[in-house]
This record gives structure tokens, C-alpha cells and sequence, in this order.
């Protein structure tokens, strides 16, 4: 990092000082929080209120066999203690909700959402729109995957505001109507693709370079390796 002129020893510095809540130490959010530690993130805070299972280990990498029926916060804080002892690890053994949403994502500087369901990525949005945080957010199928990132809170260069995630998914589908990993199944190493393209938008929005996918969703087809994206626009 040190000799990328993009970054250097002020972006380090600015990699350092952030706060970065990951929700969800799933399939996501495993390689988010393993490249964000290995990076120098100084502090990740995760909100997962999950134990490990053996069933998580085909994608989940942060977490290994000796760590089956732990809770996954405490494997994510050893993994990043392993990486690099110098991150702050806050671990935040709770299941996401109306009643905490606000308390944990005020603490952060930038969020990345890697839950599973629905309800979890509307609140989560929601609530970092309200409270002006940035917001990268990802999905996966059993061989497809998306990224964004949201600031609805920002105006563009055309001067209206950002698009929010209600201008993707104005309304979450009926329940049960999109189906869980655990019911589909999910190719491990796609999880692995797309988490470390949302550590890297995480990385991006923390350092202030590039272009984030402000406004465009990046879709993964994995079995044709075909990567598209769709621009969107704030809706009414």
C-alpha cells in the first residue's frame, strides 16, 4: 500500500484510523473482514449473532473445524487477531434489529452489509441513509452475485441525490419467495469473489479513490466468469 501513489502513507493513515462495521460473519462478510485485518483497518466491528457449523466451513473461511459450535464472533476476532493484532476487533453478538440498528452502525465510518435476508439489508440501509453513512452492500445466489455502494445521503455530479436501496428493491419480496444458501446451495468460492469486491469499495470509500459503484450494480455470473453493470437512478 505504502508505494501506491493512490494510497501512500496518508491513505494508510486514513486505513487506520477508520471504523468498519461488517454485518454478517458469513460467507460475505469472511473475506470482507480477513482482507479489511490484513489491510490495517484499525477498527472492524461485526454483528453476528451465529455459531459456526459445519456446513459453513465450504465458504466461510475465517473460521475452521476446531471452531464448530463457537459463536462466530469470537472466531472472526481470533482470525483477526491472527491477521493482524494490530486491528481492534468489537465484537457485537446480537442479532441485527430495529432495536440496535441505530446504536451500531452510528459507531462506524463505513458499513458493509453481507447478511442473508431481505429484512436485515432494508434496515440496515435505511438506517445508514438516515444516519449519512456509506454503505457497501452485496448479495450471492448459487452462482450469481451483486455489489453496490450506497450514499443517498450525497448529491451527484448532476446534482440530485443519490440513488438509496429502495431505488433497486422499492419493497422487500413476499417471504419465501427468494430461497437461502442452506436451501439452494452456493458455490464456496464464489462468497470469496464478491466479499473481496466489497472489501474493496469498503477500501475505496475509506481512502477516497476511484470510482465507487455509486448509482451501478455490479452483477457476477460466475459459470460464464461474465461481469455486468446496470446504472440506477433515485426514484421519485
Amino acid at each position: 500500500h505504502i508505494v501506491l501513489a493512490e494510497v501512500g502513507g496518508a491513505g494508510q493513515q486514513k486505513l487506520k484510523a477508520a471504523r468498519v462495521l461488517v454485518i454478517g460473519a458469513g460467507g460475505l462478510g469472511a473475506p470482507v473482514i480477513a482482507y479489511l485485518a490484513a489491510a490495517g483497518v484499525g477498527t472492524i466491528g461485526v454483528v453476528d449473532d451465529d455459531r459456526v457449523s459445519l456446513s459453513n466451513l465450504q465458504r466461510q473461511i475465517i473460521h475452521g473445524t476446531a471452531d464448530i459450535g463457537r459463536p462466530k464472533v469470537e472466531s472472526a476476532g481470533d482470525a483477526v487477531a491472527e491477521i493482524n493484532p494490530h486491528v481492534r476487533f468489537e465484537p457485537h453478538a446480537e442479532r441485527l434489529d430495529t432495536a440496535n440498528a441505530a446504536r451500531l452502525i452510528e459507531a462506524y465510518d463505513v458499513i458493509a452489509d453481507g447478511s442473508d435476508n431481505f429484512a436485515t439489508r432494508f434496515l440496515v440501509a435505511d438506517t445508514a441513509e438516515a444516519l449519512k453513512k456509506p454503505l457497501v452492500t452485496a448479495a450471492v445466489g448459487r452462482f450469481d452475485g451483486s455489489v453496490t455502494t450506497l450514499r443517498p445521503f450525497e448529491t451527484g455530479e448532476d446534482g440530485l441525490l443519490n440513488p438509496g436501496y429502495r431505488s433497486l428493491f422499492p419493497e422487500p419480496p413476499p417471504e419465501g419467495m427468494v430461497p437461502s444458501c442452506a436451501e439452494t446451495g452456493i458455490l464456496g468460492a464464489l462468497t470469496g469473489l464478491v466479499g473481496s469486491l466489497q472489501a474493496l469499495e469498503v477500501m475505496k470509500a475509506i481512502l477516497g479513490i476511484g470510482e465507487p459503484l455509486v448509482g451501478r450494480l455490479l452483477l457476477v455470473d460466475a459459470l460464464s466468469f461474465r461481469f455486468e453493470t446496470i446504472r440506477y437512478k433515485r426514484r421519485g
